[in-house]
């Protein structure tokens, strides 16, 4: 049977069995939650969110004043007379009286008088959008174009001054060929009715609708604005955006998860193992249903949201992702309550690389580590390039062929069904990669192939300390950064020491710690001038990378990394493993701290 019939075979039985098994609880189950969330989606788009209804008090003496806060429903308005509102004033969040208003002296006090003021703002653009004369009320429209920013992150580290300077004997003049800038057009936009009308759903308190626009595209009234409503647009717009994207995807890839699951408790598996098919086949045969399906609901969400299709391509390596992780949690969990934990933990760190960098879309070079980042670039018809796609997805095609080869490699009856701790049965994966015979040569690939996942890992890093203030950012960035590499570097070691003790020796430590710096150095440089170098260009990427100035300087630094790590295991066993991975780490820490030192004085 020929590889690709294989592959057709076992996928066909994985849908039949997934029918079977899951379809008489699961299944149904998942249905019903996929259509309780359209529901209510569909039902927060028409009446709005009401987490807030009934948060504030306030007292009035005028029906007319009520009426403007009558339409919130986060206020609860009293009618009463001034003389009562006096006395009982600090039953109520706000009190107007005679048209003064009095807020409580309190957080929420404050929160209610903020929310007011904006109540009024909108009744003031109520009234005056029904004015015969629209523009006499409102004599100035803004035409709203973004433009993209051209930032230099090289000026700061080459000693340029980006600020202008604080004297100056002359004012400064430009050094390029000055452009002339085109001027706007003398005719009308758009007609009257047509910029009431936005005035009228400006102001309508529907914050649903500025998600809904990304994907409606952008029409003239919508890049019109008065000045009252010229602000920044706020950054998790983009992150609930995608979301509609990634939940189902990763949702659909937990039922490849459990099925490999189900295989391994109720051995399943081997009666699939002993049939006369190749490991390959059986992995991809069984995750080829899943892919197939996460790919027709991306396309079908894609369709219905009229967004452009080439936000399919982002989300590919996407899915290849979640689907690998899918496999090899499935395949090193003990039990469903292991999986459920591993996979929430999974979920917590993917979603916070994914999502976290998209705020800063159109903002920061930063954004781009994230696939997710070019999915709101085409939906925003702004669109990308093929070398962002590049720098963008190369981390999940690369973590996702590493981790599927790990599981075929793995897909045995002696793994799948062993009854090992977590952290052993990781261990028992590498393990299967490195050869008895060439065992340098393996510690060599076993590196080089370890370099995503640093990169992967590194990336989220950046992405958590971006925002917080430097140089405390820098500091925990150059620490976490150390030990994720110092760990990777050495884990090749710690599964030779666990599975042969008699391997390492001096000799074949400072063997096996050459070739394994040698090989994370050859990985660093291939995978980061192929993909990442745009992100170098920020501070933060210089950080993460400034050890490859030079590539002598951080090949002994990868050297001097296992070998004190490794000096650790061979004096101390595997119990001193730990304690080495800290002490590669600080040395590691004060090489790229000299550097950051050098570079920022």
């Amino acid at each position: 049977m020929s590889l690709l019939s294989s592959i057709r075979t076992i996928a066909i039985w994985e849908i039949k069995r997934s029918m079977s098994t899951m379809g008489k609880g699961i299944l149904p189950l998942a249905v019903v939650l996929l259509l309780l969330l359209v529901l209510v989606t569909a039902f927060a788009a028409e009446s709005g969110l009401h987490l807030q209804d009934g948060m504030y008090r306030i007292g009035v003496d005028d029906p007319d004043t009520a009426r403007i806060v009558a339409s919130d429903t986060r206020f609860v308005t009293y009618l009463d007379d001034g003389a009562s509102l006096r006395e009982n004033r600090f039953s109520y969040d706000i009190v107007i009286i005679n048209g003064e208003v009095y807020a409580v002296d309190t957080d929420k006090g404050r929160a209610a008088l903020n929310t007011l003021e904006r109540d009024y703002e909108s009744y003031v653009a109520s009234v005056a959008a029904a004015e015969p004369d629209l523009f006499a009320a409102y004599p100035l429209w803004i035409d709203l174009q973004y433009v993209k920013s051209e930032i230099d992150f090289l000026a700061t580290q080459s000693g340029q001054q980006v600020g202008a300077p604080v004297e100056t004997k002359r004012p400064p003049t430009p050094s390029l060929p000055v452009e002339e800038v085109t001027p706007p057009s003398q005719g009308k936009l758009t007609t009257e009715e047509e910029l009431r009308e936005h005035l009228i759903e400006s102001g309508d308190g529907q914050p649903l609708k500025r998600y809904t626009s990304l994907i409606s595209g952008e029409s003239t009234t919508d890049r019109l604005l008065t000045p009252s409503e010229l602000s920044p647009p706020l950054p998790f717009d983009t992150i609930i955006l995608v979301f509609v994207f990634i939940f189902p995807l990763y949702f659909t890839s937990q039922f490849f998860m459990m099925s490999v699951m189900n295989e391994r408790v109720g051995r399943a598996g081997e009666a699939l193992l002993s049939a006369p098919v190749r490991q390959a086949a059986i992995v991809v045969g069984k995750a080829l249903p899943y892919f197939t399906i996460m790919i027709l609901i991306a396309a079908a969400i894609t369709l219905f949201a009229r967004a452009p299709l080439t936000i399919l391509l982002p989300l590919i390596p996407v899915i290849l992702f979640f689907l690998a992780n899918a496999l090899i949690i499935g395949m090193t969990s003990r039990s469903f309550k292991e999986l459920s934990f591993i996979s929430i933990f999974f979920s917590t760190i993917a979603t916070s690389y994914l999502f976290f960098p998209t705020v800063f879309a159109n903002t920061h070079v930063i954004s781009i580590v994230s696939p997710l980042t070019l999915v709101v670039l085409a939906i925003q018809g702004d669109g990308f390039t093929a070398m962002e796609y590049l720098y963008s997805t190369a981390l999940f095609f690369a973590t996702s062929i590493i981790l599927f080869y790990v599981g075929i490699a793995n897909f045995r009856e002696e793994h799948l069904f062993s009854e090992r701790r977590l952290t052993s049965r990781v261990v028992d994966f590498i393990s299967t990669g490195i050869s008895r015979n060439h065992p340098h040569l393996s510690l060599f690939l076993l590196a080089a192939f370890m370099i995503p996942f640093v990169f992967m890992a590194e990336m989220l890093t950046l992405v958590l300390f971006f925002n917080i203030p430097m140089p405390l950012s820098l500091l925990l960035l150059t620490l976490t950064a150390a030990v994720i590499e110092e760990f990777a570097k050495s884990i090749g070691l710690y599964a030779i020491a666990r599975d042969r003790p008699g391997f390492l020796t001096v000799k074949n430590l400072l063997i096996g710690a050459t070739v394994t710096g040698l090989g994370f150095l050859v990985g660093e440089k291939l995978l980061l001038f192929a993909t990442l170098a745009q992100i170098t260009e920020s501070i933060f990427g210089s950080i993460l990378f400034l050890s490859l100035q030079a590539l002598w300087m951080p090949l002994l630094l990868h050297i001097a990394g296992v070998l004190i790590t490794g000096g650790f295991l061979l004096l101390g066993g595997r119990r001193a493993y730990a304690p080495g991975i800290v002490a590669a780490g600080i040395v590691h820490s004060l090489y790229n701290l000299y550097f950051i030192g050098g570079m920022l004085l």
